[in-house]
């Protein structure tokens, strides 16, 4: 499994900022350039590999439900 490479924005072991920005920076860009657009699938990868599967789940029930917190 390949991760997201090191990102000066998250120098710490906690890594819960990173997966909730890379999320956010996934859905931002299917929003701007279209659902399934390649370019998008990096943020993708980052997110499944920082994330945990149950926040993913969660954040996905949350957009789907139009009650997620964060802008996209």
């Amino acid at each position: 499994i390949k991760t997201a490479p090191f990102d000066i924005r998250f120098p710490s072991t906690n890594q819960t900022k990173h997966c909730y920005t890379r999320y956010i920076e996934f859905h931002k860009c299917q929003k701007e350039r279209g659902e399934g657009a390649p370019e998008c699938q990096k943020y993708a990868r980052y997110y499944r590999s920082l994330c945990p599967s149950e926040w993913i789940e969660r954040w996905n029930e949350q957009r789907a439900d139009g009650v997620f917190c964060g802008p996209y």
